[in-house]
């Protein structure tokens, strides 16, 4: 479910808190097969059904950018502030990817604000994402992005 903020001020109100989780997102090969030719990484564990089920995870995996990637589309399901003009990605200052995701597994997206810090172009946010991975404990890919919200 979507949270909306009213302003800047509501949002730097959560700060520490949880935002929300995203929907859950089905990694399918086909979307694993896109990734790895927009990216040219065509390592056989990704694009290999068949030699994959024979590796070291029983099937291919996505690859990890591939979950990092998908985090503005998940964390957009989660919240928005009113009145941003943009959200602009600004960089990560922490990324891991614990746990391989299958091709045919589910990701989900936990958002926690850990700070947001005004600047001379609006605010910037760090928020502490985890990619949940359906029936793991471990998650798929844990990181911490900085964005820009311009107002």
């Amino acid at each position: 479910m979507m949270r909306l903020f009213e302003n800047i001020a509501e949002l730097e109100g959560v700060t520490g808190q949880e935002l929300g989780v995203s929907g859950w997102h089905r990694l399918e090969q086909s979307q694993i097969q896109a990734f790895a030719d927009a990216t040219l990484d065509r390592q056989w564990i990704h694009t290999d059904p068949e030699r994959a089920a024979h590796g070291p995870f029983g099937a291919t995996v996505a690859h990890g950018y591939l979950s990092l990637s998908m985090l503005p589309y998940l964390a957009g399901q989660v919240y928005r502030v009113q009145g941003a003009e943009s959200v602009i990605n600004y960089g990560l200052d922490k990324v891991r990817f614990p746990a391989p995701a299958r091709a045919g597994s589910r990701i989900r997206d936990r958002l926690t604000l850990t700070s947001v810090t005004g600047t001379a172009n609006g605010r910037q946010l760090k928020v502490l994402h985890r990619i949940e991975l359906e029936g793991s404990e471990k998650p798929a890919c844990i990181a911490e992005t900085v964005s820009l919200l311009r107002i």
